[in-house]
């Protein structure tokens, strides 16, 4: 899961690509990276970090020019280092920047086809290098000296003809302007808003709509499921679908987990949907225990705290909170290696013994994916003289990875995978455990927006939307991202000094 900033203004635009990555930082904690163009030059800062670590004010000061992209890393197959940071760059046709957030699930298949037939050399193992070379090679077969929109359009098209996946990008076209597209099922997130300002009017892309909150952009639209956006030099706005059978089914868990609670997703609040999360957790909750003894109900912050604050109302308990958070610790989902996490959840969360003592306290979370987080959260409301510990998450049990861009754990990792509800409450240590059901979170989803065709939900139910996900691709993925796996990779890179790539200048 990464974060993604396009922008065609005015004047120079680094800065306010630069506050919006912040925004949207959340969305990746590995690595951060601006690309401006003026004057047919781009200007470009990446690395390894948190946005505020990885641009300096001399770094700003040479992100001059009244285009630019801006991207956040999220690591998306256990690997990492300064090569991977985004955007990507290829010099040829144009000169073409692009960051990407997803994952394409036939991207092995277009890397053999872009060195054979394209003629194309990748240096990286990123499917995002792999999209931009394609977008790049769909733009150069035209053969034109100069694109227009409807060129740009086209190349989006043949984009979508060649991949397959999860994807939203925003691509720099060097003097001619910024472009942004989705994939056709409109897996992962993209949004397109405008500013008037006295020199006229700005737009922007971004992963979430809260960027341009944040910046005093306007809402337009949600990218749509296979469409492009393509905003010309001249501060023109052209948009176009570009798939033939395009079909809205985003992915679910942005709205479980990812997103932030004041965005909007595809006419969809994110608050008011955890929202409903809760209050359709109460439900089920008052329909198999209507005598239970829950003294308080208390949530793990941040994610679960809405969805925590309508189950108590509705069960017409007390809520409190129970613990106080480290903001300055990384979201411990994203954290690489179980010793880090473990390390890590002790790091971030420390409890309010008076929240928990002599009491019978419901924890409330978004999610349950390894269970390491919550088995130790538990332990530690017990620790605190809690009498019982019960557990809900607004989410069903993730069983299944994922392979549209969220780096979930390995299927043999996942801690509901081919186990019982009871089963998973043992390993937690939890007195009693209860998921939201499926299909009550996807109505809680649903409820925002009743043209969604459906939600991709495979990480609970195993049915991936594209329809080319098999036995051998997961089996791939279960080689790549278990644990011992990634731990490995990671001391390869240490006894390399980086990875395969060009490590752009760091100073």
């Amino acid at each position: 899961m990464c974060g993604l900033v396009g922008m065609v203004g005015k004047g120079d635009v680094g800065p306010d690509i630069y506050d919006a990555l912040t925004v949207l930082q959340h969305r990746g904690q590995d690595a951060a990276g601006i690309m401006t163009c003026r004057g047919g030059r781009f200007n470009q800062r990446k690395s390894e970090g948190l946005v505020r670590d990885v641009f300096r004010q001399d770094h700003m000061q040479r992100l001059k020019g009244p285009m630019g992209i801006g991207h956040v890393r999220y690591p998306t197959a256990g690997s990492s280092g300064p090569a991977l940071a985004q955007p990507f760059y290829v010099n040829s046709p144009y000169g073409i920047a692009l960051a990407h957030n997803g994952n394409l699930t036939n991207s092995d298949q277009l890397a053999k086809e872009l060195f054979q037939d394209d003629l194309r050399h990748l240096n990286t193992d990123s499917d995002s290098e792999v999209l931009l070379n394609i977008f790049a090679h769909e733009l150069q077969t035209l053969g034109k000296l100069s694109p227009t929109a409807d060129d740009i359009f086209q190349a989006v098209t043949a984009v979508h003809r060649r991949c397959s996946g999860g994807y939203a990008a925003v691509a720099l076209v060097v003097d001619y302007g910024v472009v942004g597209f989705r994939d056709p099922f409109g897996i992962r997130p993209l949004v397109v808003g405008e500013r008037t300002t006295a020199a006229g009017t700005e737009y922007m892309l971004a992963s979430e709509s809260v960027a341009l909150d944040v910046l005093g952009f306007r809402l337009i639209d949600d990218v749509a499921p296979g469409e492009a956006v393509f905003i010309d030099a001249g501060g023109k706005l052209h948009r176009r679908q570009c798939a033939e059978n395009p079909q809205l089914s985003p992915c679910i868990f942005e709205h479980v987990y990812f997103a932030r609670p004041d965005s909007m997703m595809d006419g969809v609040s994110v608050y008011k949907t955890r929202m409903r999360q809760g209050e359709a957790l109460a439900r089920k909750i008052l329909r198999l225990r209507p005598d239970h003894d829950i003294d308080v109900v208390i949530p793990i912050p941040d994610t679960s705290r809405i969805a925590g604050q309508a189950l108590a109302s509705d069960l017409g308990i007390k809520f409190r909170e129970g613990f106080m958070k480290n903001r300055y610790i990384g979201r411990t989902f994203i954290m690489p290696g179980q010793n880090q996490r473990r390390k890590s959840v002790r790091q971030k969360l420390n409890p309010v013994p008076l929240e928990f003592d002599g009491k019978n306290v419901m924890l409330v979370d978004d999610s349950i994916v390894r269970g390491t987080t919550c088995r130790q959260i538990i332990q530690m409301a017990r620790d605190a003289g809690a009498v019982k510990v019960y557990f809900a998450s607004a989410a069903p049990p993730v069983r299944y990875p994922n392979v549209y861009g969220i780096d979930m754990p390995s299927a043999s990792e996942l801690i509901a995978h081919n186990r019982s509800v009871d089963e998973v409450c043992e390993l937690i240590g939890a007195d009693w455990l209860v998921f939201q059901d499926l299909e009550d979170l996807v109505q809680c989803s649903r409820s925002g927006n009743s043209h969604t065709a459906g939600f991709d939900c495979s990480v609970f139910n195993g049915e991936y939307v594209t329809g080319d996900v098999d036995r051998v691709y997961l089996d791939r993925i279960e080689a790549l991202r278990n644990d011992d796996a990634q731990t490995q990779s990671r001391a390869q890179l240490l006894a390399d000094g980086t990875v395969v790539g060009i490590h752009n200048d760091a100073s």
